[in-house]
């Protein structure tokens, strides 16, 4: 009898490991990566829409290799105040995070955005509040509209960080400024998506989430004819060693260019290149504490291609303004422009194209008092564009009258 009681403990045992072991112990490919929820809990969402999110967020982690060695989940509200509903390292497994986010109350108050990242950053992305040095960071962030707060300086500071950003817009809001606030290109990053319909990017964020943990990460950003800009996540630290970059025409590989970094750079700007060339980047990270691979990557240089140049804001009207520009010259003349312009302060965006040889349009049905970005964005018969921005303000007008 005791045998026997004895035997169906240890098969209790192991069904019981068979079933936790996955959560417990991730397989050693998964990838390792801290993965930061901000949700705006504000009262500008209504309870049902923040049950709607908390539901898509469970279901967006429920596959994930979360645990010890592998992604760690934090969930931040955004509110008057910032509040951390778990933190770092604080649940071990998937189920355990599912639940913790389900579990999540609506907070309510303002909607101070800018607040909450600021907190992000020194709170929470800090190895004191168990973010982990040298592995990738993604920012999730879920709103309904606009902040309350300035936005984009604190966002800035988290992706000068290596942050990875991620945005999902289930209202309105200022697709200008929910572009600039997103990692590029905005495409891969931003998700425009009702309440109802957010399991329909479920499975598309989530892949994309695991893309960016994956530990090769080298991009190039802002290529252009004569530069590029490289970023990378945080793979060292500040005190944990340093990379040699490495930039080589791929014809002539002796022509190399190299810089050291500290350990704590997350990417570089090469300016001085040949136009429409083939270049080598090696990413070589040099550290005593652990091994780190080095990246490659291979990038082309665009064609001397000359963009609209020297936006002119004139004629300005509290309702209209007229937007100028040096058309691109020569036999790399642009094909057409699209001129495109949005509040600052919200609303959305407008376009209107202008042909090739146009180098003017007037902006009508404009708001008196109001600032707004005018991008102009020429496109070329390689099919690059080149793009270039300008702020363009509307007089208040005249008191109790329309204005022309």
């Amino acid at each position: 009898m005791l045998a026997w009681a004895v035997l169906g403990l240890a098969l209790g045992l192991r069904l019981v490991l068979a079933r936790s072991g996955p959560e417990r112990d991730p397989p050693a490919s998964a990838p390792q990566g801290d993965l930061l929820f901000l949700v705006d809990s504000s009262a500008s969402v209504s309870h049902y829409e923040f049950s709607q999110v908390r539901e898509f967020l469970g279901q967006l982690v429920a596959p994930l290799p979360l645990g010890p060695g592998a992604l760690q989940a934090s969930l931040v509200h955004v509110g008057s105040r910032p509040h951390s509903e778990f933190r770092f390292a604080q649940h071990g497994s998937g189920a355990a995070v599912q639940d913790a986010i389900r579990a999540a109350a609506q907070r309510m108050g303002d909607t101070n955005t800018g607040l909450a990242l600021a907190y992000a950053k020194e709170q929470l992305f800090a190895e004191a509040a168990g973010a982990r040095p040298g592995v990738p960071k993604v920012l999730v962030w879920v709103t309904d509209g606009d902040s309350s707060d300035p936005v984009g300086p604190p966002m800035q500071e988290l992706k000068d960080l290596g942050v990875t950003v991620f945005i999902v817009s289930t209202g309105r809001g200022n697709l200008l400024a929910l572009s600039a606030a997103a990692s590029p290109p905005p495409e891969e990053h931003l998700h425009f998506v009702d309440v109802d319909d957010l399991p329909i990017i479920t499975q598309r964020l989530r892949a994309s989430i695991l893309d960016a943990m994956h530990p090769q990460q080298l991009r190039a950003l802002e290529v252009t004819s004569r530069g590029l800009r490289l970023a990378w996540p945080l793979l060292l630290g500040a005190d944990a060693g340093f990379y040699v970059l490495e930039l080589a025409p791929r014809a002539d590989p002796g022509a190399a260019r190299r810089r050291q970094l500290p350990g704590n750079a997350t990417g570089w700007v090469w300016a001085g290149l040949e136009p429409d060339t083939d270049y080598e980047v090696v990413l070589r990270p040099e550290s005593n504490v652990r091994l780190v691979r080095p990246q490659h990557l291979r990038v082309r240089t665009l064609p001397e291609e000359a963009g609209p140049d020297r936006i002119v804001i004139s004629h300005a009207r509290p309702r209209s303004v007229r937007v100028s520009w040096a058309p691109a010259p020569g036999p790399t003349a642009a094909l057409g422009y699209r001129v495109l312009w949005g509040a600052l302060r919200g609303g959305a965006a407008q376009r209107v194209e202008v042909p090739a040889g146009g180098n003017s349009t007037t902006l009508q049905g404009l708001a008196p008092g109001t600032a707004y970005l005018v991008t102009v964005t020429a496109a070329f018969r390689s099919g690059r564009e080149r793009t270039l921005s300008a702020k363009a303000c509307t007089p208040a007008g005249a008191p109790g009258g329309r204005g022309p």
